[in-house]
């Protein structure tokens, strides 16, 4: 079944979203994606993505896309482009609905000089230090700041000489008068405001003062209508700071924070802290090594962006914290790739044969479809001469009984081609390394079928020698090679050694000269073309193998 036919899983999000409507609590359904500014999106932000733009869309709602710009010192024009970059890709649209918590400076501002007169917010004066150690301890109730009592007129003043830039980062935040004894610590007196001396990339100096994510969040929802403000678990605890601070607020309506389980992936790590180090630390290529689970690295890597979504779509919407096996991602990327990717042949480790009856001015060209299951999808023409390779791993001098593929004295089909039979070796003579083989042809075997009924056990895919595009291919991996490498002590010493393996001298056919998208290279891969490659330099990337080869891997350890 395509993902396109496959129903939309119900989950218990989208059955408050019918009750809602259904009841009439709400017209229709406001949704939106939240992102920080400060790193690339991963595929635990493709959940969200889906979930929030899906949901919208599924019930005729809009869903807006607001970046959360509350802190300027971590934030960079780079990555807003890459995140407009990467939800268009996995197919969302958020139209005219494109915001920024910074939209709301003033107004969050204004609604902070609310609650000062109410008596609900307060400037305090203690160091971040001894504001954590007078929080108190999840068995402990924290203890009243010493600034908890200062009159509205002196929070106003000292507010107002805050926001004027009167005193250095860390001298005075503003904090909410809810409780310190409460039993969630997130109602303990939380900060709404801090001092930070730091230009910003939209308002510039306009402020020195800046909003802290749980109060712009909810009043950013607020003032926007969202009517479900979807987050993940980690959030749970801070629902009662949501609807504390709205219900203290003259806002224009009131949200419904609903938590889910984000997206932890095996072999992988998502928190976006470790994604700077491994990126900053130069242990990967960028933000797009094919390698991360960036959306821009899976893009880079061949993954189609409707795969992202299939998988998405089967891990589903629950409040349940787990694991996901990195192979239903892979499963989701095969499926997808087999559907759509044409075919084509390609020789990563060659090894040259010699056909030696084969006459060595002559070319034949050898009809091949593009798709073995969709003939409209049509057929391309294949060159075949005197001299080809195969891949090295496809001959052995001595083979064991369970080798069905090339030995001495052994005929194979060669794939759209010819029957061929290996007559004799070539080695080194120093190391005894194979250098060529000689083989003769069966001319009568044209197409891969012997007339006489014979058969043969082995299908070798092959590159003509004349006119082979010679290619850099990358073999990506995992980058862990454990599951959980954000569990280990030094998750940095997990890393697979294996994880990128750069072949300089393979041989594709010459269709794939100028190809775009991915491919499959028959028995070896999923394979397309990375962005800087170029006609005369051609680079291919793994996008995914034919099979869970580490299944065998783990069964062997």
């Amino acid at each position: 079944m395509n993902a396109a036919d496959r129903p939309t899983p119900t989950n218990f999000i989208r059955q408050i979203v019918e009750d809602d409507l259904a009841s009439g609590k709400h017209r229709t359904v406001v949704t939106r994606f939240p992102p920080e500014p400060n790193g690339y999106l991963h595929i635990g932000h493709a959940k969200s993505i889906c979930l929030n733009f899906g949901l919208a869309q599924e019930f005729g709602g809009v869903c807006h896309l607001r970046f959360d710009d509350t802190n300027p010192a971590k934030e960079d024009i780079e990555y807003v482009e890459a995140i407009e970059r990467d939800v268009r890709w996995l197919g969302f649209d958020w139209g005219d609905k494109l915001f920024h918590a910074s939209d709301y400076f003033q107004q969050l501002h204004d609604y902070a000089l609310h609650l000062i007169r109410a008596g609900k917010a307060y400037v305090c004066s203690l160091s971040a230090e001894e504001t954590r150690a007078w929080r108190g301890t999840l068995t402990e109730p924290g203890r009243d700041s010493p600034y908890r009592t200062r009159s509205v007129e002196e929070n106003l003043d000292l507010f107002a000489r805050m926001r004027a830039g009167e005193f250095p980062d860390g001298a005075h935040v503003l904090r909410a008068k809810i409780d310190m004894a409460a039993p969630n610590l997130n109602l303990r007196d939380p900060v709404l405001y801090r001092i930070k001396h730091a230009p910003h990339p939209l308002t510039g100096d306009a402020w020195c003062i800046y909003p802290m994510y749980d109060y712009a969040h909810c009043v950013s929802d607020a003032l926007e209508g969202i009517t479900h403000s979807l987050c993940t678990l980690e959030f749970e605890d801070h629902r009662a700071l949501y609807d504390w601070i709205l219900d203290q607020l003259p806002v224009p309506c009131h949200p419904r924070q609903i938590e889910f389980s984000r997206l932890n992936l095996s072999y992988t790590v998502m928190s976006k802290r470790r994604l700077h180090e491994l990126v900053e630390g130069g242990h990967v290529h960028g933000w797009d090594d094919p390698r991360l689970p960036t959306l821009s690295g899976l893009r880079r890597r061949g993954v189609p962006a409707a795969a992202i979504r299939d998988f998405c779509g089967r891990v589903g919407v629950t409040r349940k914290e787990n694991v996901i096996d990195v192979v239903q991602l892979e499963t989701c990327i095969r499926e997808a790739l087999e559907q759509d990717a044409l075919r084509a042949l390609a020789v990563l480790r060659p090894l040259k044969v010699v056909i030696e009856n084969y006459p060595a001015d002559q070319t034949d060209w050898l009809d091949a479809p593009n798709h073995p299951q969709r003939p409209e999808l049509g057929s391309r023409q294949l060159p075949f001469g005197r001299e080809i390779y195969i891949e090295r791993d496809d001959f052995m001098l001595d083979p064991p009984k369970d080798f069905h593929r090339l030995a001495p004295g052994r005929e194979v089909r060669l794939r759209f081609a010819y029957f061929i039979r290996c007559e004799r070796v070539v080695t080194d003579p120093a190391s005894g390394q194979v250098l060529e083989l000689i083989c003769s042809y069966d001319p009568a075997t044209r197409g891969g079928n012997a007339p006489d009924g014979r058969k043969v056990k082995g299908t070798l895919h092959w590159a003509d020698a004349r006119h082979a595009v010679r290619a850099q291919v990358r073999l990506y991996d995992r980058l862990f090679a454990v599951p959980d490498p954000a569990g280990e002590a030094d998750y940095l010493a997990q890393r697979n050694p294996d994880s990128l393996q750069v072949l300089t001298d393979c041989l594709l056919e010459p269709a794939l000269t100028d190809a775009s998208g991915a491919y499959q290279f028959e028995r070896l891969g999923y394979f397309a073309p990375d962005p800087d490659s170029r006609p005369d330099a051609p680079v291919w990337n793994r996008t995914v193998s034919l099979r869970d080869t580490w299944a065998k891997v783990a069964a062997r350890g």
